[in-house]
């Protein structure tokens, strides 16, 4: 089993202002603990730049020349309250989408079976013209079209496991049928979205949790709803959201999983992208704000890749 991981240095200059939970020793967190000798056998790529129109498959208007055009030449610039740019900010927004693009092709070309994507800013947030949320574009969302662009993928899907609901991947997909949304989140929490009721065109599978769920609960809902919508669907490939801020340590949310529920739940969704996608699955980093949770989960996820 082949996974490629995606990163770029660009990460560590995304500088959200001293506080701010999505912060740059995420990501430093997260390269410490994928260097590891367990690691060894990952294909390390280079995150390159998305360009205009791949972004524009999803962001219409002028929604991306208004993220790059406010980039500040110093200090901090704001899309909302929560989401703060910075002088290094575009070039980390064009590579994290752009991670997710490279790594569409590997897995598509066959150079790898699976991939994850170490980057920074996330981006399930964002919506068609609006970055909120800490996202500046939404990265799964830009890979999932270049797969039908590029690579005539039809039957695409999203999974996504951050403790938040992924309210602009569902508004990007969510009168799309040939590609499905399924999503496990603390509900009711931010943003407010992701009730069971939001079905889409019969594509959106939400699956909310209650405060203080945990491993168990979410496996129930994986295993009830998530897992058996995806064997319906058949998707030719898996994306995968992996916010790891359900962790019992996360401070921004009150759900209490462990590292092994991640890597459970990457095991099963490994599984399906081998029943029906030749094993194409692209996972690109969410949420995750506890540092040694966030570097231990993305541990359990990337070890479960692996296989």
């Amino acid at each position: 089993m082949t996974t490629a991981l995606f990163t770029h240095p660009s990460s560590l200059e995304h500088d959200t202002s001293p506080g701010h939970p999505e912060r740059v020793a995420r990501i430093e967190a997260v390269n410490d603990a994928l260097a590891g000798a367990s690691y060894a056998a990952l294909t390390r790529r280079e995150a390159p730049l998305a360009s205009k129109e791949q972004l524009q498959r999803v962001h219409g208007g002028g929604y991306v020349d208004l993220v790059l055009d406010n980039i500040p030449d110093d200090g901090y610039a704001r899309l909302d309250a929560d989401t703060v740019l910075s002088p290094g900010s575009g070039e980390a927004g064009l590579r994290a989408a752009g991670a997710i693009i490279a790594a569409v092709d590997e897995v598509v070309s066959g150079n790898a079976d699976n991939a994850f994507c170490a980057v920074r800013p996330p981006g399930h947030h964002a919506e068609p013209d609006r970055g909120m949320g800490f996202c500046l574009f939404n990265n799964v969302a830009v890979g999932a079209m270049h797969a039908r662009a590029a690579h005539g993928l039809q039957k695409i899907a999203i999974v996504d496991f951050d403790v938040h609901h992924g309210n602009g991947t569902q508004a990007m997909f969510e009168n799309d049928p040939d590609t499905l949304f399924a999503s496990t989140h603390q509900y009711p929490h931010y943003p407010g979205t992701g009730g069971a009721d939001e079905t889409g065109v019969g594509n959106i599978f939400n699956a909310p949790l209650s405060a203080n769920s945990g491993g168990a609960e979410f496996r129930v809902a994986m295993e009830e709803k998530i897992l058996p919508a995806l064997l319906n669907f058949q998707p030719e490939i898996v994306f995968v959201s992996a916010g790891f801020d359900a962790h019992a340590r996360d401070p921004l949310a009150s759900l209490n999983f462990e590292e092994r529920d991640f890597e459970w739940a990457t095991g099963k969704l490994k599984d399906i992208a081998g029943e029906f996608s030749t094993g194409r699955l692209v996972s690109t980093m969410e949420g995750g704000y506890d540092l040694e949770a966030l570097a231990n989960s993305v541990e359990a996820h990337t070890g479960a890749l692996m296989g």
